[in-house]
């Protein structure tokens, strides 16, 4: 009996895979708008300027930011389904989940895509300050110990 719950008792992560499914889509769907918008507005501004591309790159920018981190939640739900519903879910062999690990690793990867899109973002909207050295050298350092993560989870995979 005790065997028999725990086996369907992996049904409960339904709660946390639809949530972060429709969280990823919601994010999908908003800022979609959100584009569309910053662009309408743009064209209706009737400016046309160097300082008006730039705040239109910037919205480009952010909206690759979000869509990536909706790309991150929808890697965790589809790897959550894998790991614990249906295992044979037809994905891109990059988005094999087979452990947490396999599913850790994409998530890092994602948000390596998110900090290099933040980066950018910083760089588009900069103002000759020097601040953005000091930003960009934290950064770098965060990414090289992602990257440094996601080497030795690969290498414990092989």
């Amino acid at each position: 009996m005790l065997r028999r719950i725990l086996a369907s008792s992996r049904y409960i992560m339904i709660i946390p895979i639809v949530g972060t499914f429709l969280g990823s889509m919601a994010l999908i769907v908003y800022e979609s708008l959100v584009l569309v918008a910053t662009f309408v507005e743009t064209i209706q501004s009737g400016a046309v300027s160097a300082k008006a591309v730039k705040i239109f790159a910037v919205g480009i920018v952010e909206a690759v930011d979000v869509f990536l981190i909706a790309i991150a939640v929808y890697i965790i739900s589809t790897g959550l389904y894998s790991l614990f519903i249906d295992d044979d879910l037809p994905v891109p062999k990059w988005m094999a989940v087979r452990s947490l690990e396999d599913l850790k690793g994409n998530l890092v990867s994602v948000v390596i895509a998110v900090l290099s899109v933040l980066f950018l973002r910083e760089v588009v909207a900069w103002d000759g300050s020097p601040n953005i050295a000091w930003f960009g050298t934290a950064l770098a350092l965060v990414i090289a110990a992602l990257t440094y993560f996601l080497i030795k989870n690969n290498s414990r995979r092989d």
